[in-house]
């Protein structure tokens, strides 16, 4: 597997009243790491608003391991598990402590290629089957 990997710095924000990272900044930082990859494949933003196609997520489940704390450093790691070349892909995530490689979570995320225009789900254009299936067929 190639993962695709960013580095995060825990922030005061970040932090919710029981003194650890909030369970909905995981999601943000889910977030940041696919945008990297993408970018990273040849699908920057910038593409996605051009072609006014974009991957939005459909579903998204997170397994909870260990609690991330204020001043942490954390990994966010990135792959593409499945692509069907139409309309739908799969990206699994990690993340991990820098400071002592704990997991802190895993999740999983499916997407599926949106008209920009309409919202309505649309064919991946040449470009989205070509990034996204290499990585996919990178990952195995």
């Amino acid at each position: 597997m190639t993962a695709h990997r960013i580095e995060l710095d825990v922030q005061a924000a970040d932090i919710d009243a029981y003194g650890h990272v909030n369970n909905a900044v995981y999601l943000t930082w889910l977030d940041r790491a696919a945008w990297s990859h993408s970018a990273a494949l040849g699908v920057p933003l910038a593409a996605c608003i051009e072609m006014r196609r974009g991957m939005a997520a459909l579903r998204t489940e997170i397994d909870y391991e260990r609690a991330a704390f204020a001043g942490e450093r954390v990994i966010v790691s990135t792959w593409i598990v499945a692509c069907d070349g139409r309309l739908r892909c799969t990206r699994r995530f990690e993340l991990r402590r820098m400071g002592d490689g704990s997991m802190l979570a895993r999740a999983q995320t499916d997407y599926v290629c949106l008209n920009l225009d309409t919202g309505r789900a649309t064919r991946m254009p040449p470009r989205f089957v070509a990034a996204y299936g290499a990585a996919c067929a990178n990952a195995g």
